[in-house]
């Protein structure tokens, strides 16, 4: 079958050893009390631990007294004076739908495509993945669960002069029989430029000295987190995002070239054009001595961070952030069609994206940023959301954002059975599709995003039964 982008076989054509992994997969999620290491309870005290254990602190400072990074007196850009990590630069996108229809913003342009990477390996026949207590100096509490490595090119390359990242060598090194996952994902295409990350997962079945600051952990350890608040870090959630996982059987609504079909569709249809521009001409966007921000306060500011972190690759250094203007929401709405569990998937158009529109929550927005629009202005489906009864809630939890870039960036992400006042047939745009379709679109690169990757790790980890 000729598929979109490449993509040469149909979803449900799965290669053996996926249809053997997604059965450990299952195992490893129904293992949520205790692992072979550390009890799930035991997981807050051994963050705490390790939290005390390290000195940690983030300053807020102008963004003209960032050491290393200097804004080009031309453009209005910012950039590191070694020409690596990334810069702020500004973004002209337009659009042929939706109530705005072009605007400007300054957006991060990362061109290097950064390594997150879990290792993987059984202990007593049921898979654990190694985890991380990592700072990142925009997340809430500091410290969260984080990758085995997650790293930029730069970082890995040494571009920082600090110390090496531990168990690179066994992810760049990983044979090919041993790798679970490896594909490339972008990240927010709301606030990075064409921003890609490798995603991988590699096996191994040999001892491995594990650090103080790491921890096997089980999918469904994973999964009993992935309940509270704040704890898992995104670049956890998008590698379990992508884990292939075993269809629940029955008939999917629509067909898998049916599905190929109108994403392809959706990517015809929507005329979004994206253009890098010099910072100083992002309209509606004023530059200060501290940050960039927009006149009447919404959406995001770029703003100024001194780090100090004990337990990085090194211990102190500055950066910009983008720091959002209220907290978010991403939610699936769900719905069982002939007795099977479909989501509703937008296709979502973002600035930043690689190739025009991926596959999003069916609510992805700052309902702050809408308040006081007129009801077309609104999010479809955020009222069905927001208001949704707690028995139609399946899953509620608020996660962080990227925090190594984002400070304080926060989304409440949730699974929500839809009601009556959802159609059944959906507006352009909008299509019921199964999580075992999403989760086999993931497996390649560019059609479900990273909001939607959070929520799939939310189902691949076992927190909501019967998905």
């Amino acid at each position: 079958m000729a598929g979109v982008s490449g993509m040469a076989t149909p979803l449900r054509v799965r290669p053996r050893e996926d249809a053997a992994l997604s059965v450990r997969l299952a195992r490893s999620a129904t293992v949520r009390e205790h692992g072979a290491h550390l009890r799930t309870s035991e997981v807050h005290d051994w963050l705490a631990r390790r939290r005390a254990a390290h000195h940690f602190a983030v300053e807020r400072v102008p963004l003209d007294a960032l050491e290393e990074w200097a804004t080009d007196p031309v453009t209005g850009n910012v950039t590191h004076r070694s020409g690596r990590f990334f810069s702020v630069e500004g973004l002209h996108v337009t659009v042929s739908e939706g109530p705005v229809r072009e605007w400007w913003q300054p957006v991060i342009h990362q061109p290097e495509v950064g390594i997150l990477a879990l290792l993987a390996q059984e202990f007593d026949g049921v898979l654990h993945f190694l985890l991380q207590a990592k700072m990142e100096p925009g997340n809430p509490g500091t410290v969260q669960l984080s990758p085995t490595v997650q790293a930029t090119r730069s970082n890995y390359t040494g571009v920082h002069r600090g110390r090496p990242v531990q168990y690179l060598d066994e992810i760049v090194t990983a044979q090919p029989g041993s790798l679970l996952v490896d594909v490339l994902q972008s990240e927010h295409g709301s606030w990075f430029y064409r921003k890609v990350n490798r995603n991988l997962v590699v096996e191994t079945t040999g001892p491995v000295a594990v650090g103080d600051d790491f921890c096997w952990l089980t999918l469904g350890q994973l999964g009993a987190l992935l309940r509270e608040d704040n704890l898992v870090n995104m670049d956890t959630r998008t590698i379990l995002g992508c884990l292939p996982t075993a269809p629940l059987g029955g008939t999917a609504l629509l067909r898998d070239t049916e599905l190929l079909s109108w994403i392809a569709g959706e990517r015809a249809r929507q005329d979004v054009r994206v253009s890098l521009v010099p910072l100083r001409d992002a309209r509606g966007w004023r530059r200060g001595e501290r940050v960039v921000e927009r006149p009447d306060g919404r959406y995001f500011r770029v703003v100024g961070v001194k780090v100090e972190a004990g337990s990085r690759e090194i211990g102190r250094w500055s950066q910009p952030l983008i720091e959002p203007v209220g907290m978010g929401v991403a939610a699936f709405l769900v719905r069982d069609i002939d007795g099977v569990p479909h989501v509703l998937a937008h296709a979502r158009a973002e600035g930043g994206f690689l190739d025009t529109v991926e596959l999003g929550p069916t609510v992805q927005c700052v309902p702050d940023s809408t308040a006081g629009a007129p009801p077309a202005a609104r999010p479809l489906f955020l009222t069905e959301v927001l208001d949704a009864p707690p028995s139609q809630v399946l899953y509620d939890a608020v996660h962080s954002e990227e925090g190594g870039r984002f400070l304080g960036a926060e989304n409440r992400y949730a699974i929500v059975r839809a009601g009556d006042a959802v159609p059944a047939d959906p507006p352009p745009g909008y299509c019921w599709v199964t999580p075992a379709q999403l989760n086999a679109l993931t497996r390649h690169a560019h059609y479900v995003n990273v909001q939607a990757r959070t929520l799939l790790a939310v189902l691949n980890a076992g927190c909501v039964p019967g998905m």
